[in-house]
């Protein structure tokens, strides 16, 4: 089960070393996501061009990628920067934002899969469900499923890749092969705040560069957003004030929080 104390080590970890995290992602999110590393406590960039994403992820304690806004030149800068990633042993998180929508992004997040296998892969139960089934589909970028009903397949693309699935959902689910964690903090307003699933991968990428264990990682950060989430939701009128009261949320996170709140398995 998680241990509080060991996801309070690794935030700690984080604003000590405030480790590089390349992002390859999405124009909506990027402020946000950005925002959110920053008050974390990494560093963010956001480094596209195909001629500058090895050199850049060369510099990064993790990568992220995340197919939000597709083209064929961040495609290509994609698996370019996964490559060199995986040659210097940087971890990948992927997000498959929006597969199953439309056969391109699956076709997109299928060659990037067959390039290189991710450290952690981390979505919504439609997205999660798409990459195994072509029947599986994704209401734009937003789930049509519940987290419970993908977790099997979850486990199965866990195996596929010899990678983490981090499922979020009303229930988050973190698998590995036969490990499974639970996660049952966040809020229901965070689903009508664009970019925090985005936001968890990219807070998955650093505590990923900070615990070599991606496991304990991806839930770790998956339990610092819900956490987040319910803290925010306490001050909060509206999706508005909830992002702003979420970004102090993750800079003023105390060791106590987590303890306090911390909710997982069959809790």
């Amino acid at each position: 089960m998680l241990n509080p104390q060991s996801v309070w080590e690794d935030i700690v970890k984080i604003r000590e070393r405030s480790p590089l995290v390349h992002n390859i992602t999405n124009f909506v999110v990027m402020n946000t996501t950005a925002n959110a590393l920053l008050a974390l406590g990494a560093s963010p960039v956001m480094a596209h061009a195909e001629e500058e994403v090895r050199d850049m992820v060369s510099l990064a304690g993790a990568l992220v990628v995340n197919i939000g806004t597709l083209n064929p030149q961040w495609v290509s800068a994609m698996k370019n920067a996964m490559l060199k990633a995986h040659e210097k042993n940087i971890p990948i998180v992927l997000d498959p934002v929006g597969a199953g929508a439309t056969p391109y992004r699956s076709q997109t997040v299928n060659e990037l899969l067959r390039e290189v296998a991710p450290s952690v892969i981390r979505g919504n139960a439609s997205e999660i469900s798409s990459l195994l089934s072509s029947g599986a589909k994704t209401k734009g970028v937003d789930s049509t499923m519940s987290s419970d009903s993908a977790a099997d397949c979850a486990k199965t693309l866990s195996g596929m890749y010899a990678c983490v699935v981090s499922l979020s959902g009303q229930t988050d689910y973190i698998v590995r092969n036969d490990e499974l964690e639970l996660v049952r903090n966040g809020h229901p307003m965070m689903p009508r705040v664009t970019g925090l699933g985005c936001s968890a991968t990219c807070l998955t990428a650093a505590f990923a560069a900070v615990n070599p264990d991606f496991f304990a990682a991806a839930s770790h950060a998956m339990a610092v957003m819900g956490i987040a989430g319910e803290i925010a939701a306490r001050e909060a009128r509206g999706p508005g004030s909830f992002q702003m009261y979420f970004l102090d949320a993750l800079y003023n996170i105390c060791e106590d929080d987590i303890k306090n709140l911390l909710r997982t398995g069959g809790e």
